[in-house]
């Protein structure tokens, strides 16, 4: 078996990922089984290091809230604020305490700054404004959209004034309540004023929508597609909220639906930039259906991946990252019988495989599929094998 992929194994770099390919994908994907090691972000960073200098590769997107990455991409851009702030204000999910993602916002920043704007690294979030706890106040989106707008269309086009919208916002707290996770009851989203808020963002969405030719005539591309980036994360933040409500037993069916919808939507508008690196847990970036177990049981959705993946078709590629040892989680060596096993017995400490070679090789004696341990750790499912492109495999993650 070890003869029928012995050609497919080769040293993680992107020349060895782009053969993986027909042609060079729009968004290629590399999903992590877990986050929050800087041995997997640092590899991250060198692939993407590479595919700018070696392949053309001009945008990196990460799971991260799209509002806030909007600090760092003017910071890699423009210089505006400073490493730490952004460090502190420009990511979600505490990724901004991590030594590598400074690392790459240091390294980008760098790169753009004796280069002409054609030239530049740009930097995106893909995430919603959500956290596994609670999500954000539709304000930042709605207000920013309707000042847009409100800057550069006649008055009586607009479907509200700024103070209708503060007024049905009220305050923040109501909206970010983490209780409301576990209670539907106390959630907003389905009050008067959360209705009357999804009609006028729908409202100030269409009329972005009606009056684009004026809009890019008045004022820059990147502005109008900032407007729409604050369009979709208002409707689908508030989208979100109204569902926080539902008492059904889809309802955290549906809430792990419309996030992914969110970074779908989102992934599509960096497509439109250019080929981008895409990095994000592999349960967002597969190509077939994601599955959770929480409190009120089994979830499934489809995720992030195959929604763009049945967009674009082979303009996305996914390549999962599978690991052998997290000895710090208590994940130790993985039993011989399964993927990870497998991968365990080959001489390379790193290295990146063809996954559909490896799903046919492995196909008379179907692997087991691993259990972790640590619940933070998603092990491979051999079934999905086939659908993925790749396969980066890391023997030992140490702790950092």
């Amino acid at each position: 078996m070890a003869t029928d992929i012995k050609d497919t194994v080769h040293a993680v770099e992107a020349a060895a990922v782009m053969r993986l390919f027909p042609a060079r994908p729009r968004l290629l994907a590399l999903g992590e089984p877990t986050h929050g090691e800087d041995t997997l972000l640092e590899l991250r960073n060198e692939l993407f290091r590479q595919l700018v200098e070696q392949e053309g590769y001009r945008t990196i997107a990460i799971e991260s809230d799209c509002l806030k990455g909007l600090l760092v991409d003017d910071y890699v851009t423009s210089g505006t604020g400073t490493l730490d702030e952004v460090m502190e204000h420009g990511f979600s999910h505490g990724w901004g305490a991590f030594a590598a993602n400074r690392e790459l916002v240091r390294w980008m920043r760098a790169h753009n700054e004796d280069r002409p704007a054609s030239e530049w690294l740009r930097f995106a979030g893909v995430d919603g404004p959500l956290e596994i706890t609670h999500a954000a106040s539709p304000r930042q989106a709605l207000t920013a959209l309707h000042a847009y707008l409100a800057a550069r269309v006649d008055a009586d086009l607009l479907p509200c004034t700024a103070e209708t919208l503060d007024r049905l916002l009220g305050a923040d707290d109501r909206w970010t309540d983490p209780a409301a996770m576990t209670d539907p009851a106390r959630s907003v989203g389905r009050s008067a004023e959360a209705g009357r808020l999804r009609l006028l963002a729908d409202d100030l969405v269409a009329l972005l929508d009606a009056q684009t030719p004026h809009l890019l005539a008045a004022a820059s591309r990147e502005d109008w597609e900032r407007a729409r980036l604050y369009g979709r994360t208002a409707t689908g933040l508030l989208r979100y909220h109204y569902w926080m409500a539902d008492t059904s037993p889809a309802r955290m069916t549906r809430l792990c639906a419309l996030r992914d919808v969110m970074m779908a939507h989102n992934l599509l508008a960096v497509a439109g930039r250019g080929p981008a690196l895409v990095h994000a847990h592999n349960s967002h970036l597969q190509r077939v259906k994601s599955t959770m177990r929480m409190w009120q049981g089994p979830v499934e959705w489809w995720s992030a991946g195959a929604l763009v993946n049945a967009r674009l078709g082979e303009e996305y590629a996914f390549v999962a990252t599978a690991l052998g040892t997290i000895r710090h989680r208590g994940v130790d060596t993985p039993p011989p019988d399964t993927v990870e096993g497998f991968l365990y017995a080959l001489p390379e400490d790193r290295c990146v495989i063809d996954a559909p070679r490896l799903a046919a090789a492995l196909g008379d004696t179907p692997p087991a599929p691993r259990v972790s341990p640590w619940f933070g750790y998603a092990p491979l499912d051999p079934a999905h094998l086939a659908h993925s492109d790749g396969i980066v495999f890391v023997k030992d993650v140490p702790q950092t």
